[in-house]
């Protein structure tokens, strides 16, 4: 076999060898210009980290993914994604990544993403508000972002509540000389009062942490319930009489009768039967100690015992023997004198 290139100067000249390889030499020459000429210099900076390069790319957007530069929906890029990139001149491409930030806020948490600003600029760009009472903690409004910044927003509530307590009201007793002892009249029922409370209120995040109280007042006055007490004693008598009387006396009780041998005077005989205050005798007439049973009264005189009582009487008498807690009863037969005797009982000294 001939070689290749014995068999190029087989059929060339070396005149037009030479006019081949300069023709061929002058079409690389101008590809190569043509390849230099379309590429662009492109300078990516990410956070300040640049890196140049150059690309047949030419747009932004095509650029960045040649470079495999991955740009974030909240990422800072200072040109378009498909802005056209510049021959002439070198293209400056900032990125500035977001970074993130955590807010606790009305029971959650919320991861806000962002590149630049203040905290309070953040806040609002992501229609999170906040009252003049609110609270931070963790930064301040005007503190810039920084990655991983925390904080938390306290909300505060304050308010003024009105509370309504009960005012009891008090039982009024008076004494009451017409009723008898043990019994009760209702003269007035009571009724409770309102007392109004106000009070300042703050609440952090739904927990009360403050209740100052600012005013109490009686908006309605409780109304006294008023109870009369009888104060008149009373017994029942054997009979089942309900007796009202002033005071009880236990006495020794004698008898007597209008008889010569008790009262010194016959039948006939001057104010015979006629007792110190000018009372004929009967039974119910009873002789006393005025200094201890006023002249007049109207008594009650029950028996002790198996002693069965007297009865209703009236204090008209008075006797020689009769002194202090003696009391002279009247009967109308000596037999009843003897049978009485000397017995002890209980005198009622009757209210009328």
């Amino acid at each position: 076999m001939i070689p290749l290139a014995k068999n190029i100067k087989r059929y060339f000249s070396f005149k037009e060898i030479t006019v081949v390889l300069i023709a061929v030499i002058i079409s690389v020459s101008a590809g190569v210009g043509v390849f230099l000429n379309l590429k662009k210099e492109v300078s990516i900076n990410v956070d300040g980290k640049a890196t140049l390069l150059k690309t047949m790319k030419n747009t932004v957007r095509e650029v960045l993914e040649q470079s495999g530069t991955e740009l974030g929906s909240d990422d800072y890029i200072n040109l378009p994604l498909d802005g056209k990139l510049q021959k002439m001149k070198r293209n400056e491409i900032y990125i500035k990544r977001a970074v993130p930030i955590y807010v606790t806020v009305d029971g959650g948490q919320k991861k806000l993403m962002a590149y630049e600003g203040t905290l309070g600029e953040v806040l609002a760009k992501n229609s999170i508000a906040l009252s003049d009472k609110d609270k931070l903690v963790g930064a301040e409004l005007g503190t810039e972002i920084s990655k991983d910044l925390s904080v938390r927003i306290i909300r505060v509530q304050e308010e003024m509540v009105t509370e309504k307590v009960a005012v009891p009201y008090k039982v009024v007793t008076k004494n009451n000389d017409r009723i008898d002892k043990g019994k009760q009249l209702v003269v007035q029922n009571g009724k409770e009062g309102i007392r109004e409370k106000l009070f300042k209120v703050i609440m952090e995040d739904g927990k009360q942490v403050v209740k100052e109280l600012v005013k109490d007042s009686v908006a309605v006055a409780p109304v006294n319930k008023i109870i009369e007490n009888g104060t008149v004693l009373n017994f029942k008598t054997s009979r089942g009489e309900v007796v009202r009387y002033k005071k009880q006396i236990t006495m020794k009780a004698t008898a007597y009768t209008a008889s010569y041998a008790d009262t010194g005077k016959n039948p006939g005989d001057a104010g015979f039967g006629i007792t110190y205050t000018g009372r004929k005798v009967k039974k119910g007439i009873v002789a006393v100690d005025p200094k201890v049973i006023p002249l007049g009264s109207r008594l009650y005189i029950e028996g002790t015992g198996r002693t069965a009582d007297y009865g209703f009487a009236v204090a008209a008498d008075i006797g020689g023997a009769v002194k202090g807690n003696i009391i002279d009863l009247y009967f109308e037969s000596s037999e009843e004198v003897r049978k009485w005797g000397r017995k002890t009982v209980k005198v009622y000294v009757l209210t009328s």
